[in-house]
């Protein structure tokens, strides 16, 4: 697991300064801090760097990126995991391959020339992003792992292409352009971004599951973009068959085991995290298991019992014998680490969970571990999420009895009080464009674009005007293949959408890679396999949810290793507790907004209106306020915070300038 960046420029002759790329690699060194690499291989116009994180092959030397094929035709450079690489690789070697490393990576060296990209993208399981470069097609190629488990971003300059694991590694280069515009600043404020934005204008990341191809011509740049993998629902009426419950429980037992299995492949200790979840607790569970010595588990402990999983995961951890880790997190220890945690996640977060989970990445670091596995996917494959299930009432059982509907329904607002402005809308949002693609608007981004009028007011005068007319939901809905929706079963839709917006765009970002490699730590969420998605994908959704339980299949096929309490328990949300929440947490937060949202930074960046935020902040003080509106106001403001840190830091900052410090600070010179 490491950080990677690049240039490739129009003009084939046209030189790459060295110690650029090596600047490029240093601003990311928290990625890769056990070493840099480089190539800028004369006459190619094409540059690669890298920073590593030592996790397989441990050789200093003999792993280091990028590499390049023996005739210097191919040339990599590589961010993540491939699973099942040694299998690969001795058959490889059985066909006349010959190796050079020991390392994951080279697969792709041998696999491309023999099979061809598409192909190639078969054999690879795992999370990865990677760059690689054709010098016969005079062709680089940009990917990405199926599910965005690992970041990659792109944009053009008047030179070309420049890309990197961190949007921070392509403003490392001077030509790169760093500029809030009116649409990324709107949907900053109401949490979901467009798929395949970001935060930054012309800034793009590869989509999950597809590739961008830059082909060079006569000094002409030929940027193309490809789709490889989508996550497939049957249409509605193939899930009509034979198969018993047994049939789905053993496979998806069987699928997921073989994942967790793969990924306690290292060549340095794996732990694991834990919460109070079916999911990380399944994980840990299938992991005692499987090792002979006991596993290190973290978990993190929050100051309010409302929010708080820690005495589910201490059964946990009692039950499968684990070395746990309790990290117990203050007011003091979300708000203080805010602004780290923006430099990092580099979109802004709706919830100081961001912050709690960049704080154990630092703890399981400094515990001398590089590697947890991770629950993150499940309650996306099996239909976990409150939102969820509220489409499913709604939509996905037309012979449900009024008054069990309602039963249910009442049932799930009751369990979820603390979340409704969140995870769950306060109130209802209708999107026509949403309506038109999906069949209905999907439960998990209504609260979002219900925040619409609040980003509007928040924006510049200027600002408002040119997105008078704006629709967040006909942006969003755009972006989808109807071919993946048409036909499908409404919890397949709900799912499909949750997938493409919450998943990339938060939970695998700010709730994932960006804070874990904050602190040069990989996680491996087992639950995104590719092999256990398609399995999950063709289980019946009346088993994803039976009745009113949600994750009904993955319950019973953990049934035997998890602890009757969280066997029996509904999904719980795992959130930070909310600023308003209570008066020390509220004054902290507010003095964030001294510090960086006072009236002089925010007329200064030019971005937001002062008034309307302290018209939220004072209205989100008034007592009588109802407690989704708070929940919700939260959210914004957080929001806020948020964009007024991504100026202060990525734009107003010199990034080129600090990128060429940190080398220098590194002692990574040429």
């Amino acid at each position: 697991m490491c950080g990677i960046g690049g240039i490739f420029h129009r003009n084939a002759h046209q030189p790459i300064d060295p110690q650029l790329l090596v600047n490029m690699a240093a601003i990311q060194s928290h990625r890769g801090p056990d070493n840099f690499g480089y190539a800028n291989p004369r006459g190619m116009g094409m540059g690669m760097s890298h920073a590593r994180l030592s996790i397989i092959d441990l050789d200093e030397n003999r792993g280091r990126q990028p590499l390049a094929s023996e005739d210097g035709d191919f040339w990599l450079v590589h961010n993540g995991e491939f699973y099942d690489y040694q299998r690969i690789r001795a058959d490889l070697t059985a066909m006349g391959n010959r190796f050079t490393t020991k390392s994951d990576s080279e697969i792709v060296l041998h696999l491309y020339p023999r099979y061809g990209l598409e192909k190639t993208l078969e054999y690879l399981r795992g999370e990865f992003a990677f760059a690689l470069f054709d010098r016969r097609k005079d062709s680089l190629f940009l990917v990405r792992d199926r599910f965005g488990i690992k970041p990659l971003y792109w944009t053009e300059t008047a030179g070309g292409i420049v890309y990197g694991s961190e949007l921070k590694v392509l403003f490392a280069h001077p030509e790169v352009t760093r500029r809030l515009s009116a649409e990324s600043t709107y949907h900053q404020l109401i949490q979901v971004m467009v798929p395949g934005t970001t935060a930054f204008e012309g800034v793009h990341q590869v989509p999950p599951g597809q590739l961008i191809k830059i082909q060079r011509k006569d000094n002409r740049l030929f940027v193309s973009q490809q789709k490889y993998w989508d996550i497939d629902f049957p249409v509605a009426g193939e899930y009509v068959n034979h198969r018993d419950e047994s049939y789905y429980i053993e496979g998806v037992r069987e699928q997921l085991l073989e994942a967790v299995q793969l990924r306690l492949e290292a060549d340095v200790p794996v732990g694991c995290y834990l919460s109070g979840g079916i999911d990380s607790c399944s994980i840990l569970g299938l992991c005692a298991a499987i090792r002979q010595d006991p596993v290190k588990a973290f978990t993190i402990g929050f100051d309010n019992s409302d929010y708080d999983e820690t005495p589910i995961a201490r059964e946990m951890a009692q039950m499968t014998a684990a070395d746990q880790l309790v990290l117990s997190l203050s007011a003091e220890h979300l708000y203080e680490n805010f602004s780290r945690t923006l430099w990092h996640t580099e979109r802004t977060v709706y919830n100081t969970l961001a912050v709690a989970k960049l704080l154990m990445s630092e703890a399981v670091t400094k515990n001398h571990y590089k590697v947890v596995l991770t629950g993150e996917g499940s309650d996306e494959l099996f239909a976990g999420y409150p939102a969820f299930r509220q489409d499913m009432f709604l939509y996905g059982l037309d012979d449900l009895p009024v008054s069990l509907r309602s039963q249910w329904q009442a049932s799930l607002e009751a369990s979820n009080s603390l979340f409704r402005g969140a995870m769950l809308p306060r109130e209802a949002f209708s999107s026509a464009s949403m309506n038109a693609v999906v069949g209905f608007t999907p439960t998990c981004i209504q609260n979002w674009l219900h925040c619409h009028d609040y980003a509007m007011q928040l924006l510049n005068p200027e600002w408002r005007r040119q997105l008078d007319d704006y629709d967040a939901g006909d942006a969003i809905a755009a972006t989808f293949d109807r071919g993946q929706l048409d036909g499908r079963h409404p919890l397949d839709k709900a799912q499909y959408v949750w997938i493409k917006t919450m998943l990339e765009g938060q939970i695998l970002t700010w709730g994932g890679d960006r804070v874990d490699m904050a602190n040069s730590m990989e996680a491996r969420p087992a639950f995104l396999d590719h092999h256990l998605a398609r399995f999950a994908t063709q289980v019946p959704p009346q088993l994803r949810i039976k009745g009113d339980t949600e994750k009904y299949v993955l319950r019973e096929a953990m049934k035997g290793l998890l602890p009757e309490t969280l066997y029996k328990r509904q999904k719980f949300a795992f959130m930070a507790p909310p600023a308003h929440t209570d008066r020390h947490k509220w004054r902290l937060f507010t003095d964030l907004f001294q510090a960086y949202a006072s009236r002089d930074k925010v007329e200064a960046a030019g971005l937001m209106d002062y008034q309307a935020i302290q018209a939220l902040i004072d209205g989100h003080e008034d007592p009588a306020m109802d407690l989704g509106v708070k929940v919700q106001l939260d959210a914004v403001l957080n929001h806020v915070l948020g964009v007024q840190m991504l100026h202060e830091q990525l734009v107003a900052q010199d990034i080129p300038a600090l990128a060429a410090r940190r080398a220098e600070e590194l002692n990574w010179l040429i």
